[in-house]
Formats: structure tokens, C-alpha cells, sequence
């Protein structure tokens, strides 16, 4: 059966429960509703959400089906307003489930980030002059201040005692720049392409000028232990701005208006993990990685830790969960 006609002959059904879900308000209505055939109207809202996920049915409606399927759960086992159990929910097994359905996306935005950060690290180990296209004088100036070898506590300027406030300016920062690839992507994709490219050439720009310089022991153990936190973060927001932007290119049947409407359901909850792993990012940031005298080994081993259990997690968390 092809999509069309599955969602002919299905979604006079999946309107009904959403309505019934949409008329619940009091528990009594809610075990009334438990004693009639709303048992049998949930199982087949999670039968129909295996069907179309076992057919590779669209993105879309698979997010659809799920949604009215993990509301249908709240309701029928009582869980309503449990925003901690939903948050354990979606960190445990949803966020990394959501990202392996949304691959294609991600592995774009990842490509338009770390491709360009790479390729100028490399680039300026043998041409160091281009450096001066990306960053003015001052900001290199700084830059070495920053990473000086006889600095006790590294990064941006700060005290022993402003830590915490280090950790806010951490998170302004990243957040400004998890926001700007993600919120442009209403500019049809042209925001979050942008930005993913222009994030990836200026943290390219600066470890490969840094690099160059000498400055390996204090930068990359300055920035080893969060990276995988940020990168990664950094990456699934662009992808999250990368949904609206193809929704709003190619809405299919849909209208703009509509298919935008739909991809948001997907590309908000993409954000909400990035941002929780922003969040993380900078409080690694400010109280670890920019401690000077923890030794570089140890940094570079924590760091590379992270990395391989973000790997793990991405591609193991999750697995035969309703949001895979």
C-alpha cells in the first residue's frame, strides 16, 4: 500500500483520537474513556505508526503517527505533566533515535561545518599568510593571549572566582551561534548553509593559525574536552535550520505554511538537544578545559572519550524505540 492510500484509509481514525485526546480534561473522563474502546483506538495508532515506519513512509508522517502515539501513552498510563520522565525519555533513547531518522540532514549540516574547519587548519599549516582573510590583527593578538603557555587559566579573560560567570558567557555564546544556524533556516536553508560554513572556516581559522603558531598543548587541550559537545551541537542545530529550510523549497503537497508547520515539530525537538548539549559544552568549558594545569594527556584522553561515546550513543541509544 502506498503512502496516499494508507493515510485515505487510516487518518479518519487517527482525527478521531486526536480529538478524543484534544476532549480528555478531568481523570474521570479519563478512565470512561479507558473502559470504552479507547484501548483498542491507541493500538491501532501505534500499530499504524510501526506500519509506516516499517515502509519507509515520509519523515513527516512517521513524526505525526508518533506524536499522537506518545500522547496517547501520557494519557492512557496517567503520565501527563511528567516533564522529568519525558526529558530522561527523550536523552535515553528519542533525541539520538530522532537524529539516526533525520541522518540525511545531519550529515549535511555536519558536512558544511566540519569540512571548511578542517580544510583550513590544513591549509594554513602551509599557507599562514591566508589567515589575515578570516581574522584581523587584534583578533590574533588575542587569540594568543588567550592561549599563552603562561596563562594559568585559559580561553577568554577571567579570574578563578568568575567561573560561573565564564560558564554564562559560554553559553550566550554558543547558544548565539547554535541560534543563528538554526533560525535562519526559515531564509530557505540559506541562513543555516551560510553559517554552518562561516562557523566552520573562522574555529578553522583559529586552530589552524594557532597550530601553526606553536600553540598546541594550550589550545587543543583548552578546547578537546568540550568539543564534541559544541561541534556536535553545533551541527544538529544547522540541521534543525536545514528541515525548515526544505520544508519551506520543496513542501510537496503541502503548502509552504503547512509543510513549515510540520518540519517545526521535528527541527524544534533536534534543537532541544542541541541545546542541551550546548548547555554541557560550556560548563565543561568553564570549569574544566580551562584549567592550565591539568595535564595535556589527560585533556586530550577525556576529550577523545567523549567523542567515541557520542558515536556510541548516536548510533546505539534508542534502538527499537517509536522515535528510530
Amino acid at each position: 500500500m502506498n503512502q496516499n492510500a494508507f493515510e485515505t484509509g487510516h487518518g479518519a481514525a487517527w482525527q478521531a483520537f486526536d480529538a478524543r485526546l484534544k476532549s480528555l480534561r478531568r481523570k474521570g473522563e479519563e478512565r470512561e474513556q479507558a473502559a470504552g474502546d479507547w484501548p483498542r483506538q491507541y493500538r491501532q495508532v501505534t500499530h499504524d505508526l510501526a506500519l509506516a515506519q516499517s515502509r519507509a513512509y515520509s519523515p513527516e508522517l512517521v513524526d505525526r503517527l508518533n506524536l499522537l502515539a506518545l500522547r496517547g501513552h501520557q494519557r492512557f498510563y496517567g503520565s501527563r505533566g511528567n516533564l522529568l520522565a519525558a526529558v530522561i525519555e527523550f536523552i535515553g533513547g528519542g533525541f539520538p533515535a530522532l537524529v539516526r531518522r533525520e541522518s540525511l540532514v545531519v550529515w549535511i549540516a555536519a558536512a558544511l561545518l566540519f569540512i571548511p574547519m578542517f580544510g583550513m587548519i590544513a591549509l594554513l599549516q602551509h599557507f599562514p599568510e591566508f589567515v589575515h582573510y578570516l581574522l584581523t590583527p587584534d583578533q590574533l593578538r588575542s587569540y594568543e593571549g588567550m592561549y599563552n603557555p603562561a596563562n594559568q587559566a585559559l580561553g577568554p579573560s577571567h579570574s578563578a572566582e568568575s567561573q560561573t560567570m565564564m560558564w554564562g558567557y559560554y553559553i550566550k555564546h554558543n547558544v548565539g551561534i547554535d541560534f543563528q544556524c538554526f533560525a535562519t533556516g526559515l531564509f530557505f536553508g540559506i541562513g543555516s548553509v551560510f553559517y554552518l560554513l562561516f562557523n566552520g572556516m573562522q574555529i578553522g581559522a583559529v586552530a589552524g593559525y594557532l597550530t601553526q603558531q606553536g600553540y598546541i598543548q594550550t589550545f587543543w587541550g583548552f578546547v578537546a574536552g568540550h568539543s564534541a559537545w559544541e561541534l556536535i551541537g553545533a551541527a544538529i542545530s544547522g540541521a534543525a535550520g536545514l528541515k525548515l529550510g526544505w520544508a519551506l523549497v520543496s513542501p510537496g503537497q503541502l503548502t509552504r505554511g503547512a509543510a513549515l508547520k510540520e518540519s517545526a515539530k521535528v527541527a524544534v525537538r533536534l534543537l532541544y538537544g542541541a541545546a542541551g548539549m550546548t548547555l554541557c559544552a560550556a560548563f565543561i568549558e568553564a570549569f574544566w578545559s580551562s584549567i592550565g594545569s591539568t595535564p595535556f594527556a589527560l585533556k586530550i584522553g577525556v576529550g577523545l572519550t567523549f567523542w567515541a561515546l557520542f558515536i556510541a550513543y548516536f548510533l546505539f541509544a534508542g534502538r527499537g524505540r517509536n522515535a528510530d
